[in-house]
């Protein structure tokens, strides 16, 4: 297996890796090699019929931390976590225009544009407006631009790119939501650095962290 593709952690009920930019999370009839097929070609490898669940995915042009449960009933556990908002998520962006203001939390409504596969801000009454909650703060900036820490409190359908970019700082790289600035193509400066559980599985760490992307861009911020 690619090294690239880090373990972060394993045991009989969870699986948690490092997962690269560029590749589809769950396995679909049109893509063969994406981060299910890939990892369930690894446990075949040491057990016979593995299970390998998704409680959470992330955007094809994302990296870092993903969960995979490997029993149906730690899945719905996770599930359940995922549902109520027990999981802690933090995310590391990298934008080339400052936010207003260093730290705040953003509320927006947020919608789908089907025809662009894209978030979009609507109004509170529009028939598919979906409340979101974002907290942020600047770490960090350089020549490259504001590293940025952020933590969902909902999870919304492309809701970092889309609530960054309502504030005039699209992610760097990601064309979609409006950045001008270049990064890798089929990638966006976008890291899941660490998911936090509420307790623990079978004797599992809380926290799983997720190493960042070896890229000129996040060598300037480790």
């Amino acid at each position: 297996m690619n090294s690239d593709y880090k373990i972060i952690y394993e045991s009989n009920q969870l699986l948690i890796v490092n997962k690269p930019s560029g590749f589809i999370a769950e396995g679909n009839e049109f893509e063969a090699r994406n981060m299910e097929t890939i990892y369930l070609e690894y446990l075949m490898k040491k057990i016979n019929r593995p299970f390998l669940g998704i409680p959470h995915r992330l955007d094809r042009v994302t990296g870092g931390v993903m969960i995979f449960a490997k029993k149906r009933g730690t899945l719905k556990k996770l599930n359940r976590w995922f549902e109520q908002g027990n999981i802690i998520k933090t995310y590391l962006a990298i934008v080339n225009d400052k936010p207003a203001i260093e730290k705040g939390i953003l509320v927006n409504y947020l919608g789908k544009d089907l025809v662009n596969k894209k978030g979009i801000v609507v109004n509170k009454k529009h028939p598919s407006a979906k409340k979101a909650v974002l907290e942020f703060k600047i770490l960090d900036s350089n020549e490259w631009g504001y590293l940025l820490e952020v933590k969902p409190l909902t999870g919304r359908y492309h809701q970092i790119r889309t609530q960054l970019a309502f504030i005039g700082s699209p992610i760097i790289g990601d064309t979609k939501y409006g950045s001008k600035k270049p990064y890798i193509e089929g990638q966006i400066a976008l890291h899941a650095k660490s998911v936090k559980f509420p307790d623990s599985i079978n004797n599992s760490p809380l926290l799983f962290e997720a190493d960042l992307p070896l890229t000129p861009l996040w060598s300037q911020y480790r």
